[in-house]
């Protein structure tokens, strides 16, 4: 029989077909690796930037104004972004400013420029002359003196006297203050502690909501019911609640869980209280509860695969054992849908810990005077509103008066938020790889 020249017909061999298809899906991965890094990046480097200890220059205008200002952005141009501070001294209460070479006399770098930060007004960039009873005697870059109460004052540092390692301890302390201290300044200024421990409780609570119920279901629609069509549209159903926009949940928590059943909680047990809400309000309750919902299909079709994932035979082997069906489920079935259950869970608190539209409707807020944990009892307060990292970005970025200067803190935020993600999302992944490894004998 004469073979077919592939060449010659204008074909292409098989393992040629074959390479091409390796290629292009290489090349798909290589992009998407390439594009998360260079987005990872762009959010740390940011955020790590707010807290770098910028040296102070002082800037002579051709205006007669005399400014000492820290050096941000350097445009093509020319130009030079700059943070000023000192707001209530200038008459606009700007905080950056943009000047052309053309606009600058001259430059220096003092030594004894000095950086206060404050409780309020943001930061003060001057010198300091001396301190005393009455407070801080400071002197304007143009030599005007002025007095900083000693209580509006929180941290003192000379930027351009530290060296390399009085500028990274400087960084780390400042991240720390970030991480652990109250929002000042309408979220503005100050840190994220409040946030941080809102978002933590929320997807705890919900965590613990959420997979005891997803299991549950899963185990039900998987091992005691039948193929019917009444099974299959269940699980359609399911499918499409996965696809539901959050906002929807938001409203849904809204009208059942608060104005429905913690209006219901406050005419049987708060009564006392009304008009004004005990349970009846947004609360981390039902945010919690919300974002249980939001997540729940979620846990069940995860579960679902990690369920069939239980080879018959296994099970078959249990029966002839003499094992029941409740102890099948409860030793051979349910410790091998452990690595599904667990995925669910990893999918759960990603996107319930990046999600704030539902949040808005149910219990965030943009500035919670006490935390829902603290020493009071009950200790856990679940009908008390909190604050989310997420919403704190937004309210940082979209809704703060003064959006240029809080624009580090939104990177910041962000990353941090990131970070505890993936921080849960590392410890849910440990746990999934131990018990593999369990199920594997090893």
């Amino acid at each position: 029989m004469k073979k077919t020249n592939n060449s010659i017909l204008g074909g292409t061999s098989p393992d040629i077909r074959g390479g091409i298809g390796i290629f292009i899906c290489g090349g798909a991965l290589a992009v998407l690796l390439i594009a998360g890094l260079l987005f990872f990046g762009l959010l740390f480097s940011r955020g790590a930037d707010a807290f770098v200890v910028k040296p102070l220059v002082e800037w002579q205008l051709k205006s007669g104004a005399v400014e000492l200002v820290q050096e941000l952005d350097h445009y093509e141009n020319g130009e030079v972004r700059v943070r000023m501070a000192n707001r209530e001294f200038h008459a606009n209460r700007e905080d950056h400013l943009i000047a052309g070479a053309e606009d600058i006399i001259s430059v220096s770098i003092p030594s004894e420029a000095v950086r206060i930060e404050r409780t309020e007004h943001g930061p003060f960039h001057g010198y300091l002359d001396s301190v005393d009873d009455a407070g801080y005697h400071v002197r304007l870059p143009d030599g005007t003196k002025k007095v900083l109460a000693t209580n509006s004052v929180m941290r003192i540092e000379y930027p351009n006297q530290l060296s390399f390692w009085g500028r990274l301890g400087s960084w780390f302390k400042s991240t720390w203050t970030f991480l652990v201290s109250d929002p000042r300044e309408a979220n503005a200024e100050g840190g994220i502690y409040p946030a941080l421990v809102g978002t933590s409780l929320m997807v705890l609570l919900m965590t613990v909501m959420v997979v005891p119920f997803g299991v549950m279901a899963a185990v039900f629609l998987n091992e005691y019911t039948k193929d019917t069509w009444a099974v299959r549209l269940v699980r359609i159903a399911v499918n499409n609640l996965a696809g539901v926009p959050s906002i929807v949940y938001g409203v849904f928590g809204l009208g059942f869980f608060i104005y429905g059943i913690g209006g219901s909680i406050d005419d049987a047990f708060f009564s006392d209280s009304l008009p004004t809400p005990t349970f009846g309000a947004g609360g981390l309750l039902w945010a919690s509860l919300t974002m249980a919902l939001l997540t729940l299909p979620v846990v069940i079709v995860a579960t679902e695969e990690g369920l069939r994932a239980v080879s018959r035979d296994r099970r078959d082997a249990a029966l002839a054992l003499g094992a029941t069906r409740w102890e099948t489920l409860k030793h051979i079935i349910l410790p091998g849908a452990k690595p599904g259950i667990l995925t669910g869970t990893i999918l759960a608190i990603s996107r319930a810990a990046g999600e704030v539209a539902p949040l808005m409707l149910t219990g965030v807020v943009m500035s919670a005077q006490q935390l829902p944990i603290n020493g009071d009892f009950p200790f856990l307060h679940l009908e008390q509103r909190f604050m989310h990292l997420g919403f704190h970005v937004y309210s940082v970025g979209f809704q703060s008066p003064n959006v240029e200067a809080a624009e580090p803190l939104v990177y910041a935020t962000a990353a941090v938020l990131l970070l505890l993600v993936l921080a849960l999302n590392i410890v849910a992944i440990r746990m999934r790889s131990n018990v593999r490894k369990k199920l594997q004998g090893k």
